[in-house]
């Protein structure tokens, strides 16, 4: 018989460092799902190398289909889910805002129940700190996964352990800000920044993953952690830092040039809004959401109105309309002249009173980090 598989998640949050302290607890089997067989394929290949090789399976599929989700289950049997498969592009989603909704909202519902209905014992969804207080179609449609996700494991108390962990960006990973800007600054620059004040909070990969998996291990069933990401970090800083760990000057020998911010993106995200609501837990970097769940009725008719605009051909505008309409904290990213910052109430509040976003500066923790998320990639020449 085969021994149940002890994890199954799509790996393109962060492919590499992501899932080697994974395999190294050495599970019974480690499946990695992905639908991209280019993103899959070098993990499995490096896994192999590093000798996992027999305890892993790697299998392409497609969270919305369901038959083959289905057979993966069924000749599988997982009992620990992580579930990172999300659409997680800010702008690319506000401009398709259908495709957030059908993966990352009803990818999450059909993932959940196929767990419930096979007897999964842990199931936990990567979520975001978009998630708080929302002004992108992103952000809502991860928040709207947590809504459903604590609704349905209410309902379904004392069977799977559904459980969501929100967190910032990760340094290194697929999507990040420091792959580009390593880019960048090998072509001679420009390095890109949306605006001079904008700051996001930031943890290495080995930091990321020990806490998800330790956020597994404390779920009791509709939990939705936050993780401590301590400081935010000012991103014009972040692209000075690394320009001068390559061994340039930024400003002389490499341009920084401020874009402007991009549909759905924020200058900073409000994590201090969602710590208010939170209590702590054995661990110091983990916290809890305290926020009741929503009826599951409640939640099952809020996804009958997204389905009916998803099969209508719905315009952008429709979408955000319906999406704020269902979720108060949402509030759509709105162009004007000269504006600066989405248009959040919160954020505007925030950024008023907090004045000048701290600095990155050499010699601090987080320069560590990027030091050593950085320079494993560099080589001698310090350009890559």
């Amino acid at each position: 018989m085969t021994p149940p598989a002890s994890l199954i998640r799509d790996i393109h949050a962060y492919p590499r460092l992501g899932l080697i302290p994974v395999a190294r607890f050495e599970p019974a089997r480690l499946l990695l799902l992905e639908q991209s067989e280019v993103q899959l394929f070098p993990i499995e290949q490096e896994l192999i190398q590093l000798g996992h090789g027999p305890n892993i399976q790697a299998l392409i599929a497609d969270i919305l289909d369901q038959s083959r989700i289905r057979a993966i289950f069924a000749q599988h049997r997982p009992s620990v889910i992580f579930h990172a498969a999300a659409h997680k592009h800010v702008p690319l989603m506000e401009a398709q805002p259908s495709e957030a909704i059908k993966n990352n909202v009803f990818g999450t519902v059909r993932l959940a129940e196929m767990a419930l209905e096979h007897g999964v014992e842990r199931f936990l969804m990567i979520s975001t700190d978009k998630a708080v207080n929302p002004t992108s179609v992103m952000g809502a449609s991860k928040r709207l996964a947590e809504v459903f996700l604590q609704a349905f494991a209410e309902r379904h108390r004392g069977k799977t352990r559904f459980t969501a962990v929100r967190f910032g960006n990760v340094l290194g990973s697929s999507g990040s800000v420091v792959p580009i800007f390593e880019q960048q600054i090998a072509r001679g620059g420009p390095v890109t920044v949306t605006h001079p004040d904008v700051v996001r909070y930031f943890m290495t990969i080995p930091e990321a993953v020990g806490l998800v998996l330790q956020s597994s291990a404390l779920g009791t069933g509709g939990d939705i952690f936050v993780l401590d990401m301590g400081k935010p970090v000012k991103i014009a800083e972040l692209a000075r830092q690394m320009i001068r760990l390559s061994g340039l000057e930024p400003d002389r020998d490499i341009e920084i040039k401020f874009v402007g911010l991009r549909p759905g993106e924020k200058l900073f995200e409000e994590l201090k809004y969602l710590y208010a609501d939170c209590a702590g837990t054995v661990h110091p970097r983990i916290l809890r959401l305290t926020s009741p769940p929503m009826p599951l009725e409640k939640v099952h008719a809020a996804h009958a109105k997204l389905q009916e605009v998803l099969d209508s051909g719905a315009t952008i505008e429709q979408f955000r309309s319906l999406i704020a309409a269902l979720l108060p904290e949402y509030t759509p990213w709105v162009s004007q002249p000269g504006q600066t910052a989405p248009c959040s109430p919160i954020a505007r509040a925030e950024d008023q009173a907090r004045g000048v976003a701290p600095v990155f500066i050499r010699g601090s923790i987080l320069s560590a980090r990027l030091e050593e998320a950085v320079q494993p990639r560099m080589g001698t020449d310090g350009h890559g």
